[in-house]
């Protein structure tokens, strides 16, 4: 906001140009001011906008999926399990979730893979497969791109 203000301080236009200038400047303000507000007011918050019933299904769908990540459903068998309409249960996740139902499924197989790995019981490939995985090799990659480090490397230290 400080840059913004400071923009409309220094405003190097005249007339017309200065006048148009300043406008958009000052609706700069506000949106800066409505994206801060609705950080720390829940009310202006979009998840506020879901049904309390929707609420618990999303929440919902989110046990089921941490409960299969070996063998999650698919978006549709998921919405039908949590009993709410695929796009609900999309727009929804995000707003409760601030992740899409993807990323969420994929962040917690990820955690999931690195306490397995932790406990250094089961070999790379038993925890791949145990978190849905079927080839090995993608699992690395993925990890790695998580962690930034590869499954071996971090079962080993």
């Amino acid at each position: 906001m400080t840059i913004a203000l400071h923009q409309i301080l220094q405003c190097p236009y005249q007339g017309l140009t200065k006048q148009i200038y300043l406008e958009s400047k000052t609706l700069e303000l506000i949106a800066l001011q409505v994206n801060q507000l609705s950080e720390h007011q829940p009310y202006l918050q979009p998840s506020s906008l879901l049904k309390s019933d929707d609420i618990d299904r999303i929440h919902l769908a989110k046990e089921i999926l941490i409960s299969n990540l070996d063998n999650p459903p698919s978006l549709l068998s998921l919405a039908k399990q949590a009993g709410i309409n695929s796009f609900k249960l999309k727009k929804g996740f995000r707003q409760v979730f601030n992740t899409t139902v993807f990323g969420y499924l994929n962040h917690h197989r990820m955690e999931e893979a690195r306490r397995l790995l932790q406990l250094g019981d089961s070999s790379v490939t038993q925890v791949a497969l145990a978190i849905g995985y079927s080839n090995p090799s993608k699992f690395a990659a993925a990890f790695k791109k998580k962690f930034g480090i590869s499954p071996k490397a971090f079962r080993s230290s």
